[in-house]
């Protein structure tokens, strides 16, 4: 690479030979400067003018962030180009390359952490192919965008200044394997909550049942854990490992918040079916917390032992409210029952005894 330089610069000036050798340095670092400058005024200039015209800031951001690594990143190869043409000592000559292409990576370290997290900001904001990146994951992304960022610079550093990294990447191997075994469950949560974060089975603020038997407000979707609130008030905390292989009802999900609460009765037989489907649904209508749509429907379920099986179907706005809701609706059915004169039968038997005549 450095008969590399030194071709092109005897290419490109071919009487600096003439001169002295500290001034022909000096007159690379000052064209090098000057180009620098040129293509700062006018070609950024240039595409940031374009840019103006588009509806979003994001692309003015960039090309603006785009001037000082621009700028930096030519004047540095007029450097490096002056400094293998003055030939100094060889241990100066190692530091000034390096530390010129150690400024150089955490300049361009700088452009590629805000080019990551602008890039990120609207991915997360598109619907369709990209889905995983969402507002509720941009800080987990971006996060892990600026840890490979940062890692890359380091190695690009250790390059800079002649040190082999090959024993380093293989003791951090062992190291991360080592860390992989003491702390599987950890990772296993973090990874649980990075795909719950990503999939969405809930959202905080919904109401969730768990195969365990679990039921609950979402009040919290952490990395490690989520935390919901159950019925009895008390906030429970579940491992996000186990959040991820449970089979969860999400009552406040699908289009609707809506949710249907079941209302069973059983009617002795012998009673008038019509006038029971009616008195049910103006059971469930007079309830201000009903929804008015859907209406509420009953069903005629099935032929019970001793009853006519009924069930009523309404809808509420909140799935917190099913509890009380079903104890209103209980006890305005009872009621509406009575005052109707609808019998609600009672499982009973008939035992026949029967004694032996004695002869």
């Amino acid at each position: 690479m450095d008969d590399q330089l030194q071709r092109l610069s005897g290419f490109i000036l071919p009487w600096l030979d003439r001169m002295p050798v500290w001034l022909q340095a000096l007159f690379i670092v000052g064209l090098s400067l000057v180009l620098a400058w040129v293509i700062e005024r006018f070609v950024v200039a240039t595409a940031a003018q374009m840019v103006r015209s588009t509806k979003t800031n994001i692309d003015d951001q960039l090309v603006e962030g785009l001037r000082r690594p621009l700028f930096l990143s030519i004047f540095f190869i007029g450097l490096v180009m002056a400094t293998q043409l003055l030939a100094l000592p060889a241990a100066l000559t190692h530091i000034t390359l390096a530390s010129l292409g150690t400024i150089a990576t955490i300049v361009w370290l700088g452009f590629l952490i805000r080019f990551a997290s602008l890039t990120l900001s609207i991915v997360s904001k598109l619907r369709g192919s990209y889905e995983f990146v969402q507002p509720s994951t941009l800080p987990l992304f971006d996060n892990t965008a600026k840890i490979i960022l940062f890692l890359g610079a380091i190695y690009f550093i250790f390059l800079a200044w002649g040190i082999d990294v090959s024993a380093l990447v293989a003791s951090a191997g062992i190291v991360g394997l080592a860390l992989s075994f003491a702390a599987r469950d950890a990772l296993s949560n973090i990874f649980g909550g990075m795909s719950i974060l990503a999939d969405r089975p809930y959202l905080v603020g919904n109401y969730i049942n768990l195969d365990s038997g679990e039921r609950g407000q979402v009040t919290h979707i952490g990395l490690r854990s989520t935390r919901m609130l159950t019925r009895d008030d008390v906030e429970i905390s579940i491992p996000n490992s186990v959040m991820g292989n449970a089979k969860i009802t999400n009552e406040s999900g699908g289009p609707y918040e809506k949710f249907r609460i079941r209302i069973k009765v059983g009617v002795a037989y012998g009673s008038d079916v019509d006038q029971v489907e009616a008195v049910l649904i103006e059971s469930a209508k007079q309830h201000p917390e009903v929804c008015k749509k859907p209406e509420p429907r009953v069903r005629f379920r099935a032929f019970g032992a001793s009853s006519i099986d009924f069930e009523l179907l309404a809808w509420v706005e909140q799935p917190v409210h099913k509890g009380r809701l079903e104890h209103e609706l209980n006890c305005g059915i009872y009621k509406a029952f009575t005052r109707e004169k609808i019998k609600i039968p009672f499982p009973q038997q008939d035992v026949h005894i029967k004694t032996k005549q004695g002869g």
